[in-house]
């Protein structure tokens, strides 16, 4: 992450100081930082995939004289204790990212002069005009010319010091602002952590020393000083001191370093070769739908003060049936199995359903059919659920994973039950829905070739049964024939059926989106719509169906799209 953190400090003499600051350098070290392979006295450990290099090493005095001259930070006549942290010809910390070749370097000021007034500015603000009230906490400020910054300021105890305390804030400076809102509570949470370590160990220096020596009462039985005499008697004091670690500045550059390194890592980019897919516009939206349900849930849960209630009816139900570390976007199709995929592909269930059973499956998983599937064994119907979804667009995808009562078709499209739960009448003989029940396999029972060692799958046998069975003569929709063909050629590994699938899906969902524009948008005639369908090679019954039900899956975002262009003037004109 492109960013700086550092520590800053008032001092009583001179002002606004930066006393510690960790930077990111991608180019080579600059002049004075670099490691020194001769010096045998550095101590290097490896934490995180970061190599650190602590080193101490010594300057002659004309080294040291040409460095602060050249320096872009306070003469040393500027300084005092308190506003210093390295002591002169330190050559500050060095750490080393092994996996990225990305060197995380601290000192008192950064190197570079267009940096250290950037830090500099910072530094003033946070501790000067942009404070919250209290003057300890959080605040965001900044603009594109001098960098946006997260500043939190805080207070560590001091008997010297007036009024017990000395002010410091650490700031995290980065010239992308959206990059840095979104880090804002990965960065709180962890600078929080790094503040309320410093203030307590100060806390036990300085309840040792008021216990040894009490200020308060020495100070009031004092006479009247000039207020400028008992400043500067008090002002030179470091961090070290009031904190009584000696190891405080290298503790703090491994926490900024690792700070660094996490808060990149967090967030990362996606290059999209053209515009979003539909299942990914689809996926968008039921994220932020979710978003928003749980907002609502949270502030109804602070207003009521008791614990959240899950709706009443069979949509609590579902959610309630969703297992642990699901997710519940729509409808809970976003699961994930607790172990190992019982079905591994969709070439292995035909193996195990076998090539009649499977054809009619995924012949009702196409058309919007329901699939109910009953078995004892949760996972296994999870498993068959992950496997046939891929089938589908993700719009068109309603799952109940694993219900004690049998859901109308309505709310889902794929339905999980146990084998005690009674399926109705109506649903056994309707044309409309398809099931599949794994039951006890006999011990005489021979196994398709292929799975004979798979478990559990050796424990079932399964029965796929339809109101409607599909015949082996019909032609069936054109992207069940191709997918088929896929499955069946042994050529082919899974990895490339799955492409030659997704493949497939947008094929066919492009298809999807020119009969909505044609049909829903334009409200073209019905003779029309069938010179389209033979155009797109779609004009089978079987092809309309699936391209009506996959129309149910297209995003919100396209829909909105297509009306508001066709409100536009100048699709209102007549055509010819």
């Amino acid at each position: 992450m492109n960013a700086i953190v550092a520590l800053c400090h008032f001092c009583e003499l001179h002002g606004p100081r930066t006393l510690f600051c960790t930077e990111v350098l991608h180019a080579p070290l600059p002049r004075g930082a670099e490691d020194s392979p001769g010096q045998g006295e550095q101590a290097e450990e490896e934490e995180g995939g970061i190599q650190m290099s602590s080193g101490i090493c010594t300057h002659s005095p004309a080294e040291g004289a040409s460095a602060e001259s050249s320096s872009p930070g306070p003469k040393k006549s500027d300084m005092c204790e308190g506003c210093r942290s390295l002591a002169a010809g330190h050559p500050g910390y060095i750490s080393h990212d092994k996996e990225t070749s990305i060197k995380y370097v601290s000192h008192q000021h950064p190197s570079h002069p267009q940096l250290f007034s950037i830090v500099r500015q910072a530094c003033v603000r946070s501790l000067s005009c942009e404070v919250c009230p209290g003057r300890e906490g959080p605040i965001f400020f900044g603009d594109e010319q001098h960098g946006f910054v997260l500043s939190h300021t805080f207070f560590i105890k001091d008997s010297l010091a007036r009024g017990f305390q000395r002010w410091y804030s650490v700031i995290a400076i980065m010239m992308d602002r959206i990059y840095l809102i979104n880090s804002w509570p990965f960065l709180l949470g962890k600078i929080r952590g790094i503040i309320d370590e410093l203030q307590g160990k100060a806390l036990k220096v300085f309840e040792a020393e008021q216990f040894g020596c009490p200020q308060r009462a020495q100070r009031m039985n004092t006479a009247f000083t000039p207020f400028l005499h008992q400043r500067n008697g008090n002002a030179a004091r470091s961090l070290t001191s009031l904190t009584s670690d000696d190891n405080l500045w290298a503790c703090l550059h491994t926490s900024f370093a690792w700070l660094l390194k996490a808060c990149g890592s967090r967030l990362t980019e996606k290059l999209l070769e053209g515009a979003p897919t539909e299942d990914t516009l689809v996926q968008m939206e039921k994220l932020a739908d979710l978003e928003e349900e749980s907002e609502s849930w949270d502030n109804s849960e602070a207003e009521e003060e008791k614990a959240p209630v899950l709706p009443v009816g069979a949509e609590g139900r579902e959610l309630t049936k969703c297992l642990t570390g699901s997710s519940l976007l729509s409808d809970c199709e976003n699961w994930q199995p607790r172990k190992l995929s019982v079905f591994k592909s969709l070439r292995h269930m035909r193996q195990v359903l076998g090539a009649p059973s499977f054809r009619t499956l995924a012949w009702h998983v196409l058309m919007g059919n329901q699939v109910v599937w009953r078995s004892r064994d949760a996972d296994l119907v999870l498993s068959a659920f992950e496997v046939l979804r891929t089938m589908l667009p993700v719009g068109c995808v309603r799952i109940i994973p694993y219900s004690s009562q049998y859901e109308e078709a309505y709310r889902c499209n794929f339905l999980g039950l146990s084998p005690q739960v009674q399926i109705p009448p109506h649903v056994l003989a309707s044309e409309f829905a398809v099931i599949v029940e794994a039951r006890p396999a006999s011990p005489s029972r021979p196994h398709p070739a292929g799975w004979e060692g798979d478990q559990p799958l050796s424990k079932y046998e399964f029965v796929v049964t339809s109101g409607s069975p599909v015949a082996a003569d019909r032609v069936g929709p054109t992207i069940l024939n191709k997918m088929e063909a896929a499955l069946t050629n042994q050529n082919l590994s899974v990895d490339v059926v799955d492409q030659c699938l997704i493949c497939l899906k947008e094929e066919w969902m492009n298809k999807v989106k020119v009969l909505f524009k044609f049909t829903k948008v334009d409200s073209r005639p019905k003779e029309d719509t069938q010179k389209l369908l033979s155009i797109l090679g779609a004009s089978e019954e079987d092809n309309v169906k699936l391209l009506k039900f996959w129309m149910t899956g297209l995003s919100k975002t396209y829909k909105s799209h297509l009306m508001s262009t066709v409100r536009s003037p100048t699709a209102t004109e007549p055509r010819n």
